[in-house]
């Protein structure tokens, strides 16, 4: 199979992930709504997706080493499907929850693969262009609920959507082959542990726009169908960005100017109540946050020392602790002070991105070799 035919395939994975993970605030407040709950009781539904994730993660090597990459593949996207159902269709909070669930499983899986499906010398720019394509396809997600739920009995119907690719995948895709780097000696146990807390910051800021965005955007004053509409900001941010890809302004990181475009954002949607200025620093926030991850996952599973297996399980696991705490966090700080002011908990955490960040590693990694999927 060629590269350009794996982009592809893992390019419909992520699509198919990135509207559904788009579309979570939004089911978060349509599913208050729905089920008469408070939203805060509803970040569960970002936990459950990440309990997949870390679920994934340790028993990731192991999958990878009983099975083919491509059936890893077609099984998460089944898994993924089927979670997208249970979350649209959902009658009460448990089922949504289990929604939320195998969204994580399948979805893991996805996440599992394609840093190693997409790695080498240009892994950064190549995860990036099959992110901004998930980010684009996320940019659909919170319309599509807004306009579901303006004429169908619940706009969490729109989450059936996902579905279709995801299925067509699991029964389309072919064997593929993985670029992996050979494990090498002298393990620097540092520098994976820094890759790791990398990753977690990078998807802790994300995913406390990608949860709470609509919720913030009704705390602004908005009607539950334009918010979800205007939730739309953050991905279509995150489109333009990944579009973008990483910028390398002399030595600094590319996380550098992304976090800084991050927090302008973080400061519209927290310090100002006008809708108008919420949606603006959506979109400015979306733009600095989308280099994050695929620099973060693409520097750690190239460290040498560890199976790139392992490394991607790590990865997993990092975006699985992250989104397990990151919204819930900010859940609590919601339930203390106003929504607006709990959003400020991104700063801190993009100052430790930074820190973290330097001093750039001078380290190499060493060439790829190809190995059988």
């Amino acid at each position: 199979m060629t590269s350009r035919q794996v982009e592809i395939q893992i390019g419909v994975a992520l699509g198919a992930l990135g509207f559904l993970l788009a579309g979570l605030g939004a089911c978060v407040a349509v599913l208050a709504r729905d089920l008469d709950l408070p939203a805060d009781r509803l970040a569960l539904l970002s936990s459950a997706f990440a309990v997949g994730l870390l679920i994934i993660a340790l028993v990731g090597p192991l999958l990878l080493r009983s099975l083919a990459i491509s059936v890893v593949l077609r099984i998460g996207s089944v898994v993924c499907a089927m979670g997208a159902v249970l979350l649209a269709l959902a009658p009460g909070y448990g089922v949504a929850i289990a929604g939320g669930l195998f969204i994580g499983l399948g979805g893991a899986m996805l996440v599992l693969i394609a840093p190693l499906l997409l790695s080498g010398p240009t892994a950064a720019a190549r995860l990036t262009k099959v992110n901004a394509f998930a980010s684009a396809t996320g940019i659909l997600a919170p319309l599509a609920i807004g306009a579901m739920d303006a004429f169908a009995s619940t706009g969490r119907l729109a989450m059936l959507a996902a579905a279709p690719p995801l299925l067509a995948l699991a029964v389309l895709a072919r064997p593929a082959a993985a670029l992996v780097q050979p494990a090498s000696g002298g393990l620097v146990v540092l520098q994976v542990a820094r890759g790791w807390v990398r990753v977690v910051l990078a998807v802790a800021v994300e995913f406390c726009f990608v949860v709470w965005a609509v919720a913030r955007l009704v705390d602004a004053g908005l009607p539950m169908a334009t918010a979800a509409l205007l939730g739309s900001a953050f991905p279509i941010g995150m489109a333009v960005g990944r579009g973008i890809g990483p910028l390398h302004l002399g030595s600094w990181s590319p996380m550098v100017p992304g976090g800084l475009l991050a927090i302008a954002g973080t400061l519209l949607v927290s310090l100002f109540d006008a809708p108008v200025a919420v949606t603006a620093g959506l979109v400015i926030a979306g733009i600095g946050v989308a280099p994050l991850y695929p620099v973060t996952i693409a520097a750690l599973v190239a460290t040498p020392g560890l199976s790139p297996a392992r490394l991607a399980a790590l990865g997993a696991s990092a975006s699985g602790v992250a989104i397990l705490l990151a919204p819930a966090i900010l859940a609590v700080l919601a339930g203390v002070v106003d929504l607006q002011i709990a959003f400020l908990i991104t700063l801190p955490l993009l100052v430790a991105l930074f820190l973290v960040s330097r001093p750039l590693s001078r380290d190499r990694a060493e060439l790829p070799t190809q190995v059988s999927a």
